[in-house]
């Protein structure tokens, strides 16, 4: 559930600078937005859902 909030907060942090900056209309964002409402109710969802936990992990190993 952590990495779920973290990635909404990074999408929603990233929208509004685009937004504020004018590269992103707010009409793009709605769309943008719809798009996910609509994925997460999808039968993609789940898998989308592992995709994204397992790019987090391979992510989270890597040392620097």
């Amino acid at each position: 559930m952590a990495l779920t909030i973290s990635v909404v907060l990074l999408l929603l942090i990233l929208a509004a600078i685009f937004l504020r900056s004018g590269k992103l209309k707010l009409s793009h964002a709605i769309v943008c937005a719809l798009l996910g409402f609509y994925l997460a109710s999808s039968s993609i969802a789940p898998d989308l859902r592992h995709s994204l936990s397992g790019a987090a992990d391979v992510i989270s190993s890597v040392r620097p």
